[in-house]
């Protein structure tokens, strides 16, 4: 079964390509500087009812095209005696349906699988194999840790997939904690989009709920208006915004859209407390919420 950190393991290829130069440089493969990237279908599916699909296929296109090649990547979680028939068959079938060259990029959360993973298998019947499969690996012997702060603000797609990676390794609070500190200086939609990335990669490990906690509890910087600790308030100044509303409706207060507008654009925490103290016992409208403060 295909699980979310599995998902989570490759679609970060797809989604954020600029993750391809470094990991290019730590398989020792050459890529060219300008390249573009294309997602393609990951069905290698002849005949319906056999189903064949690759996690994710990327189509690398240089400037001289007849130099591009495609990259199948697989998540791979453990040993699988059948894997290696099933990826002899995504390169030849990607070859043969895209006329490009195909590389096998195979990543593991642990060093026994990538280890395995590396091969070479060989396949055909004893005493002349026709066939060797070469995967590429990424995994925790060869994904260098990021645990400063300022290389994992450099590239924050590379910082999350270290990660992912080392989720299960005795360096992750580590890793973890400079990756946090990165994003607080990142934009709104990084922030959102590699916390919830990497929350969804680390699966089913202790190092998910370290990095909950990082992410919904701690600030590292209070009073400096970092990113994290402003997207922090204004979560919580938005519930607790919920709230009083929700205290009014129930007492039957009646708040106009102008008043109802007022309560959830405030960010003030101790405004809103106060007004969650006065939405109890407001006895006709919704004015007394705000005595003294118009």
């Amino acid at each position: 079964m295909v699980t979310a950190n599995h998902e989570a393991s490759h679609r970060i290829f797809q989604e954020r390509p600029e993750l391809l130069a470094p990991v290019f440089r730590i398989l020792g493969v050459p890529l060219p500087e300008e390249v573009s990237v294309e997602v393609l279908s990951p069905d290698a599916t002849e005949i319906r009812p056999l189903e064949r699909r690759v996690d994710s296929v990327l189509r690398i296109q240089p400037r001289d095209s007849s130099k591009s090649f495609l990259l199948a990547i697989e998540a791979q979680g453990r040993r699988d005696s059948d894997k290696a028939v099933s990826w002899a068959y995504y390169l030849a079938f990607l070859k043969a349906k895209y006329g490009h060259p195909a590389l096998l990029l195979v990543v593991c959360q642990d060093k026994a699988t990538a280890e395995w993973a590396a091969g070479p298998f060989k396949l055909g019947p004893e005493g002349w194999k026709a066939l060797s499969v070469h995967p590429l690996v990424l995994g925790p012997g060869n994904v260098p840790p990021i645990i400063d702060e300022e290389e994992a603000a450099q590239n924050l797609a590379m910082a999350t997939f270290s990660a992912m990676t080392h989720g299960r390794d005795q360096d992750a609070p580590a890793i973890l904690d400079a990756l946090a500190r990165a994003l607080g200086t990142a934009d709104e939609e990084s922030v959102a989009y590699y916390s919830e990335l990497l929350e969804i990669g680390l699966g089913e490990t202790p190092a998910r709920e370290t990095w909950r906690n990082l992410m919904t509890i701690r600030t590292y910087f209070p009073g400096r208006g970092t990113l994290i600790e402003e997207t922090l308030l204004k979560g919580e100044a938005k519930g607790r915004a919920q709230m009083v509303l929700h205290v009014l409706d129930t007492r039957g207060i009646a708040v106009p859209d102008a008043a109802r507008e007022r309560i959830m654009s405030c960010t003030d925490l101790p405004t809103l407390e106060r007004w969650m103290d006065r939405a109890l016992t407001v006895s006709i409208t919704v004015d007394e919420l705000f005595a003294e403060e118009s």
